[in-house]
């Protein structure tokens, strides 16, 4: 199986491709949609789903993975966030994919086994469990942690990342 992770902002949305191959996780790609926090937001949220949607194409997942919104002090930040989700989300409806959503306690206790574990620790872990020279971008370790806690969920490999090996 194969799983878009996708980590939505409105300045930067990480994402990741993960693909499960027996126990093993393999990483096939990933990388960061970058906007100008000056342009119009309807502008960036359209080159977010243009460069979703274009991952999407050259990638040919089977799911895709997008972290729920935490509720923020920031109401304003909350409200873009869900608009960069809702980007995310419609590029991979109009694919035909299904969405799954995963809190970051979620992810976090998936790949790192600590819900409240740091983003370093999160990208540590994104390395070793797939076999990275070095660690991604923090953007890119989040999206490529959602798709590795949804791929645990689906098919069982739950143990090995619980231990943190995925071999």
């Amino acid at each position: 199986m194969r799983v878009l992770g996708i980590d939505p902002g409105t300045t930067a949305t990480g994402w990741g491709v993960v693909e499960s191959a027996g126990s093993r996780f393999l990483h096939v790609a990933h990388g960061c949609i970058r906007t100008s926090s000056g342009d119009p937001l309807p502008e960036r949220l359209g080159r977010i789903f243009a460069g979703l949607s274009e991952v999407i194409r050259i990638h040919h997942p089977q799911a895709v993975t997008v972290e729920e919104i935490f509720v923020s002090v920031n109401v304003q930040s909350a409200l873009k966030l869900g608009h960069a989700r809702g980007s995310a989300i419609v590029a991979a409806n109009a694919s035909g994919l299904p969405v799954f959503e995963y809190t970051a306690l979620q992810v976090k206790q998936a790949v790192v086994g600590y819900g409240r574990a740091e983003k370093q620790q999160v990208q540590a872990m994104v390395r070793m469990l797939l076999s990275m020279s070095v660690a991604p971008p923090q953007d890119a370790a989040d999206a490529l942690a959602g798709a590795l806690c949804h791929l645990q969920r689906s098919s069982g490999i739950g143990a090995h990342l619980q231990r943190g090996v995925a071999s």
